[in-house]
């Protein structure tokens, strides 16, 4: 039904950047217009999932605070698509990094309120 796959993950040096893109299919943002919110996570080894930023369908943006300045969310309703631009990459950023949309408006800190639909994942790993 919904599929989420996340790319352009890669290993960077720090102060570099990645573009990381998730296509959702099986739904179009339009008709999951009413009320949605997409967002990343990301997760390192032995550490807890974190919200990195998330966008709903009233265009509102959370991030947490340790991406602010440096990582922005981004939509493209026409293609499907959501993008998150990581511009000064820290070696503490280096983590899998999720896409995930759910059904309901909302989030705080860059964590949707609801999800329900996982991407696999794309590794990101930043080198000092």
């Amino acid at each position: 039904q919904v599929h989420v796959v996340e790319s352009g993950g890669g290993s960077v040096q720090a102060g570099g950047s990645l573009r990381l893109s998730c296509e959702i299919s099986g739904y179009t943002f339009s008709r999951y217009s009413y009320s949605y919110c997409l967002g990343w996570f990301r997760q390192a080894p032995g550490k807890p999932r974190e919200g990195v930023a998330a966008v709903d369908s009233d265009g509102i943006r959370t991030s947490t605070d340790s991406v602010l300045g440096r990582f922005t969310i981004s939509k493209d309703n026409a293609k499907n698509t959501l993008y998150l631009q990581m511009n000064s990459l820290k070696p503490e950023d280096t983590a899998m990094y999720y896409c995930a949309a759910g059904p309901v408006a909302g989030s705080s800190g860059g964590v949707c309120r609801t999800v329900s639909y996982w991407g696999q994942g794309t590794q990101v790993s930043v080198s000092s």
